[in-house]
């Protein structure tokens, strides 16, 4: 991996639908002290252990290799490797993690596009694995998958806890075949148990519509590496139309590239203002986005983005810096919350860390992790509207836009 890039949906995409963006993390070496490899016992005798006591370690290494009951299949190397998963584990981070070579092989294919699973995304809420997403048209939208859900068992296992990267090795696997979830869903009483058979998985990215009311609607889906272009496109259309009401709508959009939403925010945003900065912390201020300045549409413009609880990361950013820029009127209900930087380090050749590096904050410095996005105008979805078939998100923004002064 040698291209730097960042993403910025939760990992959580990897494992089911295995789509090339998942939060936001940068691929690629980048300056770093060079890493101690442990290539066999005898290079237990590190650095680290002159201001830690690794005793423990080695302890327990030798009192599982010399009691343990059944004959191990597992290799040396494939300890140190669930040891290093152990270490990142221990920072409590759902988003920090360590890819053994079978599963940086699989990130690296997904990728490249390659995948199947059951198409959604699922990150990690005050510590219950939940739901962000399913994407349009995938498996788990048909078989009823909602923004929300708390995922409670995978098949057998009990999975409320688990943190992203885990869940996703069981989700994913070949088309054809069948996973089980187990979902605690608001307002329902019961647990409920949805089989998904797996199946190849196109992400889509967007979709225009001229309304007869005078209202242009973008409906997008994903930021990937095509999504600037087909914003692009789609504005054209727009300006062609003669119409001065643009609906954007991103709601159960996960995310994606941070590139593609700094990129499609210049469309209406003057050269140099904030889009999004990172946070590092204790460490200081890390870089700050900013628009590129194509700023093509004046103030008549009027303009809604609809958002709610499966607009995830790049969508809270774009979301967010129109909004705080007084560009656009935001309506639906509050964003996911998924904020934060991950950095892809190597270990190895064949392995790497993801690591959370900083924290996405709003132009007027919010954090997105901490506090997601508040629409102005706030609607919630009822059961009573889910099962009458009406939208009542998008019928207060298009009143928006028809009222708009």
């Amino acid at each position: 991996m040698t291209r730097k890039k960042k993403f910025l949906t939760s990992l959580a995409i990897l494992f089911a639908i295995g789509t090339p963006f998942a939060l936001g993390f940068l691929t690629g070496y980048s300056a770093r002290p060079s890493v101690y490899e442990i290539t066999s016992l005898s290079n237990k005798d590190s650095a680290i252990e002159t201001i830690t006591d690794f005793s423990p370690y080695w302890r327990a290494w030798q009192i599982l290799d010399s009691k343990y009951i059944f004959s191990a299949t597992t290799t040396d190397q494939e300890k140190v490797w669930g040891s290093i998963q152990g270490l990142a584990a221990s920072y409590g981070d759902p988003y920090t993690g360590f890819f053994p070579p079978s599963d940086a092989k699989i990130f690296e294919e997904d990728v490249k596009g390659s995948f199947e699973g059951v198409g959604m995304e699922i990150g990690s809420r005050q510590g219950i694995l939940t739901v962000i997403s399913p994407l349009k048209g995938s498996p788990s939208e048909k078989a009823g998958i909602k923004s929300g859900d708390k995922i409670y068992k995978i098949d057998n296992t009990i999975s409320a806890e688990m943190i992203p990267d885990e869940a996703v090795k069981l989700i994913r696997g070949k088309g054809g075949t069948t996973v089980k979830l187990t979902l605690v869903r608001e307002n329902v009483k019961e647990p409920l148990e949805i089989s998904i058979v797996r199946a190849p998985i196109e992400v889509p990215t967007i979709e225009t519509e001229k309304r007869q009311d005078g209202i242009f609607v973008i409906r997008l889906f994903s930021f990937t590496e095509v999504s600037p272009n087909l914003f692009r496109n789609a504005l054209r259309e727009f300006i062609a139309s003669g119409d001065d009401k643009l609906l954007l709508d991103i709601r159960g959009n996960p995310g994606g590239y941070l590139d593609a939403a700094v990129d499609m925010a210049s469309w209406f945003l003057p050269q140099g203002a904030v889009v999004v900065s990172e946070d590092y912390g204790e460490k200081g201020q890390g870089p700050v986005h900013r628009s590129r300045g194509y700023d093509v549409f004046n103030k008549n413009l009027k303009f809604v983005i609809l958002v709610d609880g499966g607009s995830a990361s790049a969508s809270e950013i774009l979301a967010g810096a129109l909004s705080e820029h007084g560009v656009a009127k935001l309506v639906g209900s509050k964003t996911f919350g998924k904020g934060s930087v991950q950095e892809m380090v190597p270990v190895t050749e064949d392995t790497f860390l993801k690591v959370t590096i900083a924290r996405w904050m709003t132009p007027k410095g919010n954090s997105i992790s901490e506090r997601g996005i508040e629409p102005e105008y706030k609607v919630e979805v009822t059961e009573e509207d889910v099962s009458k078939s009406i939208d009542a998100q998008l019928n207060k923004a298009v009143s928006v836009l028809n009222t708009w002064k």
